[in-house]
């Protein structure tokens, strides 16, 4: 990732999020509606919590069978997943409360999901966030492994040609990468940016509490199991494993079809840094609803297959999203902007495959 400074045009469709902004505020006002979480949410939150957690006690029953346990680490993995997309994401982006101090103790919930907080809100918020599909400045499109190529201006390798089909793979290692190495490299690059010293810590402090939380994570998830537990060590081994790949698989398969699909534009630059585009508008070019309609699904994935609601508005609550969406959609058709939705998430799913697919090609064709 470069250094260049990237700003966005304000030439190019600046008037639509001034005029969303307004009717979006309009719509919490006039209904007398906190953005912010409701009794909803923080019931959600609980339940989540207890799927996830709730196996992880009956891991230390020494009476059941070895499919039992194997289960109990299949049901963590959606557990975990799903604390992730619905629970920290909210409080990292200051969406689950006015009052600071609550979403950074709702957002210490990611001590149990085996990463760094102040990483994911550098990566998440201040990158993905602000350049999305921009290459080399949204680290979402700049995989740690070069086996993945999701950006038609990266660098291809003729291995590429096969990853719609191995993709699924290295998206299941994904929260394992992260928990053994992905926080230590980002904190490195981050040090380099200064982006760490913007978060009012120290590098020393930050790589301390990494290495710290770590080693809590292991030993709760790894050592208490393997050495307390009712299966045999290498039975809750291969349970972690499994609870890490399912986690993985399930997140990469809710973010991926939202921006690595045909229709996205991964806007350029040009030679003074500017991309033209209007930032609000760069989010309607590069971000992909889907499945709107799917109630239990939208509920279980954070409200995060409103991605576009989200990229426009990550400051309120996913629980509003479904309500602000045909405000957005309205919007976006009278400025003559995209407004993506999949119909459904299988749909989506297919779309991101044949954008892997594409992006094998040396030089793939963009919509």
């Amino acid at each position: 990732m470069n250094n260049t400074t990237i700003q966005f045009s304000k030439e190019h469709n600046s008037e639509f999020y001034k005029t969303l902004k307004s009717r979006v505020n309009s719509y919490f006002k006039d209904n007398n509606i906190s953005k912010q979480a409701n009794a909803a949410m923080v019931f959600k939150t609980f339940a989540l919590l207890a799927l996830f957690l709730t196996p992880y006690g009956f891991l230390f029953n020494q009476n059941l069978p070895t499919w039992a346990y194997v289960g109990l680490w299949f049901v963590m993995g959606f557990g975990m997943a799903g604390v992730g997309l619905s629970v920290m994401h909210d409080a990292n982006h200051g969406a689950y409360s006015k009052k600071e101090w609550i979403n950074t103790l709702v957002s210490n919930v990611m001590i149990i999901l085996g990463g760094s907080a102040r990483n994911w809100r550098i990566q998440h918020n201040v990158l993905h966030h602000t350049y999305t599909n921009v290459t080399d400045h949204d680290e979402d499109i700049d995989p740690p492994v070069f086996m993945l190529r999701f950006s038609p201006h990266s660098k291809h390798y003729a291995i590429h040609k096969f990853q719609h089909l191995y993709a699924w793979f290295f998206y299941g290692m994904m929260t394992l990468f992260w928990f053994l190495t992905k926080d230590y490299q980002q904190a490195f690059r981050y040090k380099k940016k200064n982006l760490i010293a913007a978060q009012g810590v120290s590098f020393t402090q930050h790589m301390m509490g990494i290495i710290f939380f770590k080693v809590l994570y292991a030993f709760l998830f790894l050592f208490l199991p393997i050495y307390f537990g009712g299966a045999s060590w290498l039975v809750n081994a291969l349970g972690f494993l499994l609870m890490q790949f399912i986690c993985g698989l399930i997140l990469a398969m809710i973010f991926q079809p939202a921006h690595v699909v045909p229709t996205s534009t991964y806007p350029i630059p040009n030679d003074s840094g500017v991309v033209e585009a209007d930032w609000a508008v760069n989010q309607l070019y590069n971000t992909a609803n889907f499945a709107p309609k799917a109630k239990l699904f939208s509920w279980y994935v954070g409200g995060l297959n409103y991605q576009v609601e989200h990229h426009l508005f990550p400051s309120i609550c996913h629980i509003h999203y479904n309500k602000i969406a045909q405000i957005v959609e309205q919007t976006a058709r009278e400025y003559n902007l995209p407004y993506h939705s999949y119909k459904t998430f299988v749909s989506a799913l297919a779309d991101h495959t044949r954008m892997l697919k594409n992006l094998g090609k040396q030089n793939p064709s963009l919509a």
